[in-house]
């Protein structure tokens, strides 16, 4: 797991794209965006807010009420400041310790939170139980193809290397100079995890970087970095 309560970690991320511009700056925008279900009058919650961008959005959407939460208090601070509304609330929480009220929400949001997860089925048991019948879970977890890379880093030779991929489990890596921990789950796993819950999937997508940023980032389109997965709640 990243400790963004670490000053100098926050920092390093502070200074990425989609930390200064929000959602479209970010690689997964453009797909996410078009699953993102309608929210008018219905209460979200994000897991994972960071600087509250998608709460933000959920917002702009027509959403009644928007919960976020995140572990790091420094990245409630920010979204805080950033984007506050009255109809936000944020809170300091992990996903784990979240107390997930039974059929509140109309619409779950899980933005690269849950590679950081050794055991996904209890966090889908959780979001199954906090959804109203037919709402919506939407999910973006780095894709299997990722997590299961060697230091997910491209080999000398250009080509990215996928090591052990039938071996679930924690992985070790390096993202803005600090070595991190994350989990490997095959697409088996994070598919029919949703399905084992009881979530019916509407959309399953491989992120591809945006058209216009794939020219001066060609090595982006060897493998997918990120997967988007829409789940609905049947009953």
């Amino acid at each position: 797991m990243m400790d963004y309560n670490d000053p100098d970690f926050f920092a390093a991320y502070a200074s990425m794209d989609r930390s200064r511009y929000g959602l479209e700056a970010a690689g997964e925008w453009p797909q996410m965006k078009k699953l993102f279900p309608e929210v008018k009058g219905k209460d979200v919650l994000d897991l994972g807010c960071g600087y509250g961008w998608h709460c933000r959005y959920a917002v702009e959407q027509g959403a009644a009420h928007v919960t976020g939460i995140d572990r790091s208090s420094r990245m409630i601070e920010e979204a805080k400041r950033r984007n506050a509304e009255d109809r936000i609330r944020y809170r300091v929480c992990s996903v784990q310790d979240f107390a997930f009220p039974e059929n509140t929400y109309s619409l779950v949001i899980s933005n690269l939170v849950l590679h950081y997860v050794e055991d996904l089925e209890p966090v889908y048991a959780r979001i199954y139980r906090t959804l109203l019948p037919g709402g919506m879970f939407l999910m973006n977890i780095e894709h299997p193809s990722f997590t299961a890379g060697r230091r997910q880093e491209f080999a000398p030779d250009g080509s990215w290397p996928v090591v052990d991929y039938f071996y679930p489990g924690e992985r070790q890596t390096v993202f803005l100079g600090r070595t991190v921990t994350k989990y490997h789950h095959t697409l088996t796993q994070i598919l029919m995890g949703l399905i084992r819950t009881g979530f019916r999937l509407t959309a399953v997508e491989e992120v591809m970087p945006p058209e216009a940023w794939r020219a001066a980032m060609p090595e982006e389109m060897q493998r997918p970095m990120m997967l988007l997965v829409r789940a609905e709640k049947m009953s």
